[in-house]
This record gives C-alpha cells, sequence and structure tokens, in this order.
C-alpha cells in the first residue's frame, strides 16, 4: 500500500486502501499498523486534521481492530 508523510511528532505516514477500507499507519518508531474497517471520510479528515496524531488517538486508535504488520 502506497503511504503519504504526514508531519506529526507520532506518525510518519498513512495510506488507505478503498477496496478493503485499510488504514495503513506507520509509525516514527518504524512499526507499521493496519487498521480495518475504517471509512474513507475518516481516512480523509486524518490527512486534513491541524493535528494527524490527536485525531488518530481521539478517533482511530481505540475504534478500529488493528493488526502489526
Amino acid at each position: 500500500m502506497e503511504r503519504i508523510p504526514v508531519s506529526s511528532s507520532n506518525i510518519a505516514s498513512v495510506g488507505y486502501e478503498p477496496g478493503t477500507s485499510t488504514l495503513q499507519v506507520e509509525f516514527n518508531d518504524g512499526s507499521v499498523y493496519d487498521y480495518y474497517d475504517v471509512p474513507e471520510d475518516t481516512y480523509t479528515a486524518l490527512i486534513g486534521a491541524g493535528s494527524v496524531g490527536s485525531f488518530f488517538h481521539s478517533n482511530i486508535r481505540n475504534t478500529f481492530s488493528f493488526q502489526q504488520v
């Protein structure tokens, strides 16, 4: 999955696969996680957020199932 870099103290890049509604997040420590059943508008809001990290923690982290890649 192609990811785009984001400006965040915790997150390096994010990507989204519309066909599977999978959000992929690469953290600054190099770890990569897939988050499942994420609506595309949530991804759009994430990349447009004033604080990507805050949006992630408030709206994605404890909301969607995930797995480390």
